[in-house]
């Protein structure tokens, strides 16, 4: 009895029900002193790997064959698709017959050449038939090199039906599958790499002028930024803290925000690119003035406080918070000064300048622990039947 009692009193003591009936108009008063709070800001961000590649054909044909599956992991140079290649096979031999033809032709016009510069030195040819022999011998040269020039561009055009990774990572949707009809328009997967990732979020342009001015600039303000953590899609945080790298130097004329990118290390492949999360950022503050959402009054928006003034008169005093809170207490970032008393209980009954006889906390509860035990059974029912 005594407890529920306690408990129902103690219900009506906060800064949304009024307070025990004392009748003396007493208020429990705290005065204003720092602490330390531990608080952090939370960001909505973007997961991508630290390279998504766009796989895409340099040659339009049908897909022949499929070499790896949706999740897999490939090296770079690794074969992924082949595309419909006779065409270009037959251009490869067609090319490499015409060099062979070059190279025959290279061999008879430097018979000839050597042949020549024999019959000059015998004084049996004159200069027009040896130059003669020598510039077909150049020619023959040059109709070789371009037949050399035309198979290599043959061989990469063939290359090209064999589309390889051309980078390190997990293969993502394969949208296309055997005997689609693709061009180079089309994206036929994307490679990621995620050994790491990097994962995007923004910050308001008044937060990053603020942090970059206290530590000194961009630079020094990313390396001043503390390990943070990524809270997933499902509500728990990874398991690996991460570094705030990055920031981009252009202000998002749209949103007004500068956009950070974080890396965290993905050992277990569980972070995957494309997902989303939160960035959580860590803020320690050394001497802050903590006080009780409890014993805050919100209107319009803002945010009051009673505060003890002279002859115990108390006052209706606006204050600001940081907006991220622990969800019991509020940081205050004006409003209150150390040593300045405000009331803690019972708020919804003040008004300004409402004359009260303080008393601790303390004194509160105890009060309240002796009216408990005065209640009766009636009491406790008709109690909260008004609640």
């Amino acid at each position: 009895m005594f407890a529920a009692s306690a408990l129902l009193l103690a219900s009506c003591g906060g800064g949304g029900g009024g307070r025990p009936q004392f009748g003396d108009n007493e208020y429990p008063i705290v005065e204003v002193g720092t602490s330390s709070a531990a608080m952090q800001s939370t960001y909505p961000a973007t997961i991508k790997g630290v390279q998504d590649v766009q796989i895409s054909p340099k040659v339009g044909g049908f897909i022949t064959k499929i070499h790896v599956k949706e999740g897999q992991s490939v090296s770079a140079g690794q074969v992924l698709f082949e595309i419909d290649n006779a065409t270009y096979q037959a251009s490869v031999r067609q090319a490499q017959a015409a060099v062979n033809t070059a190279k025959t032709q290279v061999s008879t016009a430097q018979l000839t050449y050597e042949n020549s510069k024999q019959l000059f030195e015998n004084r049996v040819i004159g200069d027009y038939e040896l130059q003669t022999a020598e510039n077909t011998y150049e020619q023959a040269k040059a109709g070789l090199a371009q037949a050399e020039a035309g198979l290599a561009n043959a061989k990469e055009a063939l290359s090209f039906c064999f589309v390889k990774s051309p980078a390190t990572g997990v293969v993502g949707t394969l949208p296309y599958k055997v005997g689609t009809l693709v061009s180079a328009a089309n994206v036929l997967t994307t490679v990621s790499n995620i050994s790491s990732m990097e994962v995007y979020f923004s910050m308001s342009e008044k937060d990053v002028l603020d942090m970059s001015k206290s530590a000194g600039g961009q630079n020094a303000a990313l390396e001043a930024l503390p390990a943070v953590k990524l809270q997933l899609a499902d509500g728990s945080v990874y398991d690996h803290e991460g570094k705030v790298t990055k920031m981009s130097g252009v202000i998002d004329a749209t949103t007004g925000t500068v956009q950070m990118i974080a890396v965290f290390p993905n050992p277990n492949r569980l972070l995957k690119s494309g997902g989303s999360g939160a960035i959580i950022i860590p803020r320690d503050h050394a001497s802050a003035i903590v006080i009780p959402q409890a014993c805050v009054m919100e209107v319009q928006n803002k945010k009051f406080v009673y505060t003890l003034g002279k002859d115990n008169k108390v006052q209706y005093t606006e204050i600001t918070v940081d907006p991220q809170n622990d969800g019991n207490n509020y940081v205050v970032t004006s409003g209150l000064n150390v040593g300045d008393k405000y009331v803690t209980n019972g708020i919804t009954k003040l008004s300004d300048q409402m004359e009260i006889v303080p008393i601790t906390p303390e004194r509160y509860q105890q009060k309240i622990d002796e009216q408990a035990k005065a209640m009766t059974a009636g009491d406790i029912v008709g109690a909260m039947q008004k609640k």
